[in-house]
């Protein structure tokens, strides 16, 4: 399994336990680099713990402060507004690029879905 891959599915599990998400943000509001398919992807983690890793190592998100995100609301809102926005979903990214899976909302609320039973 490819380090993405690993940092994928223990998004999945471990949102689906502890009922959270968590994300960045700073003065200009949430990133949302543009990806190397040219769609743009808005980063997720599953603990405070991994957001504080890319905000002490990625020299782009020094000035981001968590966020932390209701799994519910993530569910109902954010996900409906990021389909909306054609925008996909970032999860767990890792090291000092910050990088990862960039997945469609909807295959991410099928894995969460998936996780939760």
């Amino acid at each position: 399994m490819s380090q993405s891959a690993a940092q994928a599915t223990a998004f999945f599990r471990e949102v689906s336990e502890k009922g959270v998400v968590w994300t960045i943000k700073d003065e200009n509001g949430f990133p949302a680099p543009l990806g190397e398919n040219g769609i743009r992807a808005m980063p997720f983690w599953s603990s405070k713990n991994r957001v504080l890793e890319i905000i002490k190592n990625v020299p782009a998100y020094k000035d981001f402060q968590p966020v932390e995100i209701k799994l519910t609301v993530f569910k109902e809102r954010w996900l409906a507004g990021l389909t909306k926005d054609k925008f996909n979903v970032g999860v767990n990214w890792s090291g000092k690029c910050a990088t990862g899976y960039d997945l469609n909302p909807a295959d991410v609320s099928k894995n969460i879905e998936y996780y939760e039973y």
